[in-house]
């Protein structure tokens, strides 16, 4: 009797028995593994699929670039799947709706990261921080192994990898991760602590994954922290991941597109070649504009414009509780609306 009363608690703390699925510490964690190992043999498939070395140098060149693409999108729809069937919720607990909200959302985003990128430009440019060098130029890259592709080709590989690598970062670290941690802390903290919480925590997340770029600083770090917490904001504020991705995959394109290093990455091609020749303290250097006091300029703005696009949008500015709550696809249902 006492070995039962214990594997019943033990059981408790694992499986909530009113959902009958596991507690949102513990699917996290299955789905880490599951989903990292399960990514890994995708991966390695994936490489065996067709060798390369007999191409053409620029054909191999596009393929390499495609096969990366793929892996992202591969590995993202992977790490979705699996907490989809750990979860049991619907896809639009993760901010995936995709309803008319959220295109119009991800349109604003999209804006606000082409944006944002050309009042740098334009501003550094006013301020004699930077020159420009050429027009479709190409250099090298951290991101690809471009070969003999030119300008327009690498541009194009660019904007294919920036929509699945950005938005693989936004459905991983906010939709899923801040989504469970909010439902797992709900409990305790309450629902709009527990969404605040998270969110911080997964802008925090955001900066230490960038803090082992090239010419990575405390700057940079703190940088990339606070614009982090502005996608949660992003996020939490309408219940939608579409601002998120939208901003999030033109700021990384449109800075690569201006000669701009993203997050200390060279991108191996531009639109406007550029060359900073003002102070790294305030330009960032060769981290790009998010590593130096110019990107404060841009979060500041990002800001404001955010708090406009969500009261015009949705009638007011507050966290979604609702992000906290789970709407399961069986079982007990919380049902609730964004």
């Amino acid at each position: 009797m006492v070995r039962s009363d214990f594997i019943m608690e033990i059981r408790g703390y694992m499986v909530n028995p009113r959902e009958k699925r596991l507690r949102a510490l513990w699917r996290v964690v299955l789905w880490f593994f599951v989903a990292t190992f399960v990514a890994i043999v995708f991966t390695g498939a994936l490489s065996q699929v067709v060798n390369p070395a007999s191409f053409a140098p620029d054909i191999r060149a596009a393929y390499v670039g495609l096969r990366t693409i793929a892996v992202y999108a591969g590995g993202t729809a992977i790490a979705v799947g699996i907490g989809y069937l750990l979860d049991r919720r619907r896809l639009s607990d993760y901010g995936l709706g995709f309803d008319r909200q959220w295109w119009r959302d991800a349109g604003f985003g999209i804006a606000l990261g082409v944006g944002l990128p050309t009042l740098f430009l334009l501003g550094q440019l006013a301020a004699g921080l930077l020159t420009v060098t050429g027009l479709l130029v190409t250099g090298p890259s951290d991101t690809f192994a471009f070969g003999p592709l030119g300008a327009v080709e690498r541009l194009a590989l660019l904007a294919v990898f920036f929509v699945v690598q950005a938005s693989a970062e936004e459905i991983i670290v906010r939709g899923y991760l801040l989504t469970n941690a909010a439902e797992g802390l709900a409990g305790t903290l309450g629902k709009w602590r527990a969404v605040v919480v998270t969110t911080v925590a997964t802008g925090v997340l955001f900066g230490v994954l960038h803090a082992s770029n090239p010419s990575a600083t405390l700057l940079s770090i703190a940088n990339i922290t606070l614009y982090g917490l502005l996608l949660g904001g992003c996020y939490v504020l309408t219940g939608r991941l579409g601002i998120a991705c939208g901003f999030h995959v033109a700021w990384n394109f449109t800075l690569g597109l201006y000669g701009f290093p993203v997050s200390g990455l060279r991108t191996g091609a531009a639109l406007v070649g550029t060359r900073v020749t003002g102070v790294p303290l305030v330009t960032g250097g060769s981290f790009g504009p998010e590593g130096g006091l110019i990107a404060l300029v841009g979060l500041l703005l990002g800001t404001a414009a955010l708090a406009w696009w969500v009261r015009r949008e949705y009638g007011d500015v507050a966290i979604r509780e609702a992000i906290a709550t789970p709407t399961l696809r069986y079982g007990i249902r919380e049902n609730h609306e964004r």
